[in-house]
């Protein structure tokens, strides 16, 4: 999502520092010896990258990256102490602090990017969609909609068959971006009534469960899903083991969607002010690189994750999207510039439109299931990302000659009304209950789920 005609970054930083000048004072790293953790996906890059480079240690960090199993494991082990921070979801913190699951104050000072997602579907679930797709000179029309899929979802409702599809985390990007795209098509995706009801497939037409990032080719080999949304490279994973059709990418659904932010325990930051600044400047060095002179750097940046220890994929299969390229159907590659964005478009800048939008889409689906005034979606997501913190590691990195003023988009306010969505609802951030109150499919207004059913 593009940030708003930026201010000058002198202007937005004088303004931003102001409110808390002591805090962010720069100095020596209060703990130099860190531990951070990550999934197998393309998006961790800025953590493989600033350790590769050298720019945790330029910052005075001496930072051990580890892969984790899944996405509650990286939340759990974030809030208890084993790591200092993560990868992590973009809404994953934000539903950690309104207590969905466990209850944890988690901030956000970077964004590790825009875009990077996809929904894929297997080969005999595009056979049949495939009927109900435009074509033009042979090939099918982009983006392809949910509409294409709903018939097929239906014939498995009439036959009395559940329609199974896997998304990564129930507060999480590809469970809100996956509904997003059903629901614009027609097909209830489910609700939630937590704490008694955690399933997500309350009057579900499409029934949506959590597979862990690495494990969705093969599960969707084994027929016991139909589709997915997950970031790359395992949507680009099942086009080359044959195996399924990506139908969207996320950056067609919603233009610029932030996708995954580095997160910490407030407790952590708090306690380590200059750490978490360092930590910040680094990712940011990170990604500059990333997106640097047309990305010169994405031939070594593929080199570098496609190791073991970090997502372990081939060179080729990551290369697919990482070099502004992504394919669909096989042979079908199509120019997508921008799927894996870093820093241009103010990628890493964690915004509070984003915030909101990940917020409304929790209230839509009822892991919210209850009525907030637009002004609390505005407070929740001050509370949870924090721009603040990042324009000051940008102060800091300009004052450094470590980057250009110009090179940040700095304006942290609201964003005017966009409609960069595949259903062309616009959203504007200043009216968040407005906006819930446009889909045919969700909860609005007074809304909730209660024993198995919406009520007013």
């Amino acid at each position: 999502m593009k940030l708003s005609k930026p201010k000058t970054l002198a202007v937005a930083l004088t303004a931003v520092l102001s409110f808390s000048p002591s805090l962010y004072a720069g100095g020596k790293p209060e703990k130099e010896d860190l531990k951070f953790g990550f999934i197998k996906l393309t998006d961790m890059a800025p953590l493989a990258v600033a350790a590769e480079k050298g720019f945790f240690e330029e910052e005075g960090l001496f930072v051990q990256l580890e892969a984790q199993a899944n996405w509650k494991v990286v939340m759990d082990r974030v809030v208890n102490g084993e790591l200092d921070g993560s990868h992590m979801l973009a809404p994953a913190p934000l539903g950690a602090s309104i207590g969905y699951g466990n209850k944890a104050d988690i901030i956000t000072a970077f964004s590790m990017g825009f875009n990077g997602s996809a929904i894929t579907v297997s080969n005999d679930i595009w056979k049949q969609m495939k009927a109900n797709v435009p074509m033009e000179g042979g090939k099918p029309v982009h983006p392809i909609k949910a509409d294409a899929l709903k018939p097929v979802v239906d014939k498995y409702k009439a036959e009395g068959k559940p329609f199974n599809m896997a998304m990564t985390f129930p507060v999480g990007t590809h469970n809100l971006k996956l509904r997003y795209w059903l629901a614009a098509g027609g097909i209830n995706p489910g609700f939630y009534a937590p704490p008694q009801d955690t399933s997500g497939q309350i009057n579900a037409d499409a029934m949506l469960s959590v597979t862990p990032p690495p494990q969705m080719p093969a599960t969707l080999e084994s027929g016991t899903i139909f589709g997915y949304c997950v970031g790359e490279p395992w949507n680009q994973q099942a086009v080359f083991k044959n195996i399924g059709v990506p139908v969207i990418t996320d950056d067609e659904l919603w233009k610029d969607t932030p996708e995954k932010v580095f997160g910490v325990t407030k407790a952590w930051a708090d306690k380590y002010p200059n750490t978490h600044l360092a930590v910040v400047k680094a990712l940011i060095r990170a990604s500059m690189w990333l997106d640097a002179e047309n990305n010169k750097n994405r031939k070594e940046a593929i080199e570098m994750l496609s190791q073991k220890q970090y997502v372990g994929a081939d060179y080729e299969v990551l290369a697919n999207s990482m070099n502004g390229t992504f394919e669909y159907e096989k042979g079908d590659k199509r120019s997508l510039p921008d799927f894996n964005t870093f820093f241009r478009h103010g990628a890493s800048v964690p915004s509070y439109s984003s915030a909101i939008w990940y917020l409304t889409q929790m209230r839509r689906w009822g892991e919210i299931n209850e009525f907030k005034p637009d002004g609390w979606y505005m407070e929740t997501a001050k509370k949870v990302y924090r721009p603040d913190i990042y324009l000051a590691a940008a102060k800091e990195l300009v004052a450094e000659g470590k980057a250009k003023a110009e090179d940040f988009p700095a304006d942290t306010n609201i964003k005017p009304s966009q409609n960069f969505f595949i259903d062309k609802i616009s959203f504007d951030a200043n009216k968040p209950n407005d906006y819930l109150a446009k889909f045919p499919i969700g909860l609005k207004a007074k809304q909730s789920v209660s024993g198995g059913k919406i009520v007013d």
